[in-house]
């Protein structure tokens, strides 16, 4: 695990990015990628018609499901757990080669319903994710105050930076993601790949820690697999 500082996606660029799910987390991704210049498509499961108010505030283009990914070089998935297999199949089909799919997503058993692969088997969550949408996902977001992502961005090197823990199994995209996590204003620690991930779950010492790199660094080495609380099913 380590952390970063910097990695730039290039001054100036500008990314497709495809986000499915406007509640608390996409909504403000939405509003932050689109003010940093992006250009950002979003959808949800009841229509773009539905996403006109978002749509006017940020300049982002609602889309059906199906299209959301269509060019994107970025998709963040972030609906709840239990939505994941409704999505589309296929929606990925018409993404950019290369794509960096992020998983945003918990899972909650009161919420999203007993899924025995996660609570019999230990699959990881973002397996889960990734074997639903049959495409690898790079996990960030999930710990993270929907709210901070308008108010706690900062330059790099601030002291009061936050960093937000990120696992993935592809590099090349995990290196994608971090940097546009930097672009947005926070620091990114390396979990590991997604085997790893559960250091980030629901429950764990990082999951909505608000600290730096060894702060962020410290809680995933300090996470125990065990599910608990809430969390167990």
């Amino acid at each position: 695990m380590h952390g970063s500082r910097g990695i730039r996606i290039g001054e100036g660029s500008v990314m497709k990015i495809g986000i499915i799910g406007a509640g608390n987390i996409g909504g403000n991704l939405t509003r932050r990628l689109t003010a940093l210049g992006h250009d950002v498509s979003v959808a949800n499961s009841r229509g773009p018609q539905t996403l006109t108010a978002l749509a006017e505030e940020t300049g982002a283009t609602p889309v059906p499901a199906e299209e959301v990914a269509n060019g994107a070089e970025v998709v963040v998935v972030t609906v709840p757990l239990k939505a994941v297999a409704d999505l589309p199949k296929g929606f990925l089909d018409g993404a950019a080669e290369n794509v960096a799919v992020i998983d945003t997503n918990n899972y909650y058993p009161g919420r999203d319903g007993r899924i025995a692969a996660i609570l019999d088997d230990g699959v990881v969550e973002s397996h889960w994710v990734a074997r639903q949408i049959d495409h690898t996902v790079i996990k960030a977001f999930n710990g993270t105050y929907a709210q901070d992502i308008l108010d706690r961005p900062r330059p790099s090197g601030a002291p009061d930076r936050l960093a937000l823990p990120v696992a993935g199994d592809d590099e090349a995209a995990k290196r994608v993601v971090r940097a546009l996590i930097d672009d947005l204003g926070f620091d990114t620690v390396d979990t590991g790949t997604l085997d790893e991930s559960w250091r980030q779950q629901p429950g764990t010492p990082v999951y909505g820690l608000r600290e730096g790199v060894a702060g962020i660094g410290k809680g995933l080495g300090e996470a125990s697999r065990e599910r608990t609380g809430d969390f167990k099913g």
